[in-house]
């Protein structure tokens, strides 16, 4: 049988926030509500799968299925070629990924 008065005992507070408390906690809130819409709204990176460096060569960088899970592909210039003439010679998911981007490039191999 619960005692008299012992609910409320129980269930005051020991003390009440103050204004400027009760502040710090909104605008600490709403900073990281900002802060956590941000990274999901805002692009991480603008770019697609294949690019130019700044010399101007067409570069090649893909993501193909690797052993642990996606693995990028990437070089520029002499690299890209070499990279895109080893791709066509296998017949595989990868090396298809691969050579589709080097054609979307234009990269001649």
């Amino acid at each position: 049988m619960p005692l008299e008065g012992h609910y409320q005992r129980v269930n005051t507070p020991l003390r009440k926030l103050t204004r400027r408390e009760l502040r710090v906690l909104v605008i600490g809130g709403l900073v990281t509500l900002i802060a956590c819409l941000a990274l999901v709204f805002l692009p991480s990176s603008g770019g697609g799968p294949i690019i130019q460096d700044r010399a101007g060569r067409s570069c090649v960088e893909v993501f193909v299925a690797g052993r642990v899970g996606s693995e990028p592909v990437v070089g520029c210039g002499g690299e890209a070629v070499a990279i895109c003439r080893r791709a066509s010679g296998f017949d595989d998911p990868r090396a298809h990924t691969i050579v589709d981007a080097c054609r979307a490039e234009g990269i001649r191999y």
